[in-house]
């Protein structure tokens, strides 16, 4: 089947939630369930009204999505099911189509996005702690021009 990468619909948000939260779970055992929880409020209500966001279907199901902040990628999520088959990929070549340089932050403790951005060509810029959890988070930045 077909892989398309559309614009996010407001009937897509129970699949993304979905997609966000099994993604989530699995990269980030190291937070908590409150802040999870209080995240999973704040994706329809604060960030997707405030990002451009894209998600990758196949066969009518939404199983990923990366939402933009301008250059930044706010969130790239997909379902771990389908994790290792190009879809993380896909996503962010569209936004590195839409945008060119990008830049995102990552948990220091989630070796499966690190090693995603990674081997897509993002290098480090700095540490810094994430006030909201009190873990490490790491800024990277993808340089378009320098992966062609």
């Amino acid at each position: 089947m077909d892989r398309i990468i559309r614009e996010y619909q407001a009937e897509d948000l129970n699949d993304l939630l979905y997609v966000w939260e099994s993604a989530s779970r699995l990269a980030h055992p190291f937070l908590t369930d409150e802040f999870l929880e209080q995240e999973r409020d704040n994706i329809p209500n604060l960030y997707l009204p405030n990002a451009e966001t894209w998600v990758i279907e196949q066969g009518g199901q939404v199983f990923g999505f990366i939402a933009l902040l301008g250059n930044e990628v706010g969130a790239i999520f997909v379902k771990p099911e389908f994790h290792g088959t190009g879809a993380g990929k896909a996503l962010m070549d569209k936004a590195q189509e839409l945008r060119g340089d990008l830049e995102v932050e990552v948990f220091k403790e989630n070796t499966i996005g690190q090693k995603f951005y990674a081997r897509y060509g993002f290098q480090p810029l700095k540490e810094s702690i994430h006030e909201p959890t009190g873990n490490q988070i790491m800024r990277l930045k993808f340089t378009a021009s320098e992966s062609n």
